[in-house]
């Protein structure tokens, strides 16, 4: 909640709140005299809607005007190519940053840069925070998978990494099926379900296998249609 009310400049109402969190209104009032109670500084009541002032919790963070700007060109990245879950955490993690600060940006000094993406650019497919989930809690992935001349396969993986180019986005993984590390651009996964099960190694040693292994990734991971599977 505290995130989604640092993300907005005007009151966002109880309803909203809990549409967006789903929970009911009353857990919503219940949530915000709780953090009322611990100093928060909300202004608003029902029936208008509620808005949190400034400098709530977090410590003034000690960033130059170009490293807020590096962070600023960075997260705008990720909202306009990331999956929809990534994209938004882009807000909310800005909003975040930009809070804790007594230098607050203002129009006069808005950063200098701005991130655009182009045509050529393609925003990520929603399996990608699947992926993400699995590559986290270190679990196996099942997923259906065309390769570059159309050719579909149904493979057992162990997600390891997602490799981020202008274009595409490579998943990195051990295979069942070949006993190998494969590359898989991840628009070519046509499905991604999760399993319960969790792969036997430990995701560091993996990656250092992948990386042992393959110690020239970046030169097959292609963006081309060429690239196999």
């Amino acid at each position: 909640m505290l995130g989604m009310l640092r993300a907005r400049r005007t009151p966002v109402t109880a309803l909203q709140l809990s549409q967006e969190l789903g929970v009911s209104e009353r857990s919503v009032y219940r949530d915000i005299e709780t953090l009322r109670m611990l100093g928060a500084p909300l202004d608003g009541q029902a029936g208008v809607g509620f808005v949190l002032r400034d400098g709530f919790f977090l410590p003034n963070f000690a960033f130059s005007a170009e490293e807020v700007e590096a962070v600023i060109l960075g997260l705008t990245w990720v909202k306009q190519r990331a999956d929809p879950a990534l994209s938004h955490s882009s807000d909310s993690a800005l909003a975040k940053i930009l809070s804790s600060r007594t230098d607050r940006l203002h129009d006069e000094n808005a950063p200098a840069l701005v991130s655009a993406a182009s045509l050529s650019q393609r925003s990520d497919p929603p399996q990608v925070g699947a992926l993400r989930d699995a590559i986290r809690r270190l679990r196996k992935v099942r997923m259906a998978y065309e390769d570059a001349v159309g050719a579909a396969s149904e493979r057992t993986v162990w997600p390891i990494t997602i490799v981020y180019f202008d274009d595409v986005r490579v998943l990195a993984a051990w295979c069942e099926s070949k006993s190998a590390f494969r590359h898989f651009r991840v628009d070519r996964v046509r499905s991604a379900s999760v399993l319960d099960e969790r792969y036997p190694e430990r995701r560091s040693l993996l990656m250092r296998r992948w990386r042992e292994q393959d110690r020239d990734w970046r030169s097959f991971l292609t963006v081309s249609d060429g690239a196999p599977g």
